[in-house]
């Protein structure tokens, strides 16, 4: 098999926790060089000493990524100690589900939102973008999610930030005509990323859910207590019900893994037995 991953530097937003974290480790044990950024200091300087006591190669810079300034100097970082940028993954994101009655409880997160989701990927893109047009090649990586596809009740903030993603991702695809290469990750729902604490009313996932509703969450809850049914824990069975990280990790570094000239445009990642209907 050939090795596209090894020996790249690759920039990753929201590596302090969560599926940044992951995805870190992941990319640093296929030979990728790490240049990580969280505002969680604590948790950043945890990615960074997991690799690093694997023999893995990673820098970590607290950052906010709805600076701009914060972003770039991650990129300059990046090109002093290694030279390049070949992959940026824009990663950090959270997920304030609120149903617009609840907008005074929810405003303040709809504004974090914003500013994260949209602003964050956007800055994250254009920190890159010059660093890539000059080096003839590269690679945009961008999270959205399948709230992304369609307008639900209670996501209108979180699935317009996720639809400016989808956005944000095509137009640079088709005006970089193939210089840097751009996918789109659209995980549906992985309880152990813990993007769900940011949750505002938990009764606003059911716009995603429909008709499935009682029969999802019943089954969330006896999985969150251990008493799920053997074959909705079984990834080999087609009821599994809640998607490993894991698995959408792979296929980000599956994306990368990809001759020049192949790029994986738009991966949707789901367990077989979720309920979710977009």
């Amino acid at each position: 098999m050939t090795d596209h991953v090894s020996g790249k530097t690759i920039l990753i937003t929201g590596a302090g926790g969560g599926f940044g974290h992951l995805v870190s480790l992941k990319a640093a044990s296929a030979g990728a060089k790490i240049v990580a950024t969280d505002i969680n200091e604590a948790g950043l300087k945890e990615t960074v000493d997991m690799i690093e006591a694997e023999g893995g190669t990673a820098f970590g810079m607290t950052g906010d990524v709805s600076k701009l300034e914060d972003l770039k100097a991650l990129c300059a970082k990046a090109v002093e100690l290694h030279g390049r940028v070949d992959v940026m993954i824009n990663n950090a994101g959270v997920m304030p589900l609120a149903f617009y009655s609840d907008h005074e409880a929810a405003k303040d997160a709809w504004y974090r939102c914003i500013d994260i989701n949209i602003k964050g990927v956007l800055n994250g893109m254009i920190s890159v973008y010059d660093q890539m047009m000059a080096q003839g090649a590269g690679h945009i990586i961008n999270i959205s999610s399948i709230y992304g596809n369609f307008p639900t009740a209670g996501a209108g903030v979180y699935g317009a930030s996720k639809a400016a993603v989808n956005f944000l991702s095509e137009s640079l695809r088709v005006e970089s005509q193939g210089r840097i290469k751009v996918t789109i990750v659209k995980p549906t729902g992985v309880p152990a990323t813990n993007l769900g604490a940011g949750v505002i009313n938990p009764e606003a996932i059911v716009g995603i859910l429909g008709q499935n509703a009682p029969t999802y969450l019943a089954t969330m809850a006896a999985l969150a207590e251990g008493k799920g049914t053997p074959e909705q824990m079984d990834v080999e069975r087609p009821e599994y019900a809640a998607l490993d990280p894991g698995y959408i990790a792979d296929a980000v570094i599956h994306a990368i893994n990809q001759p020049a000239g192949v790029s994986v445009g738009d991966i949707t990642m789901r367990a077989t037995g979720d309920a979710y209907i977009l």
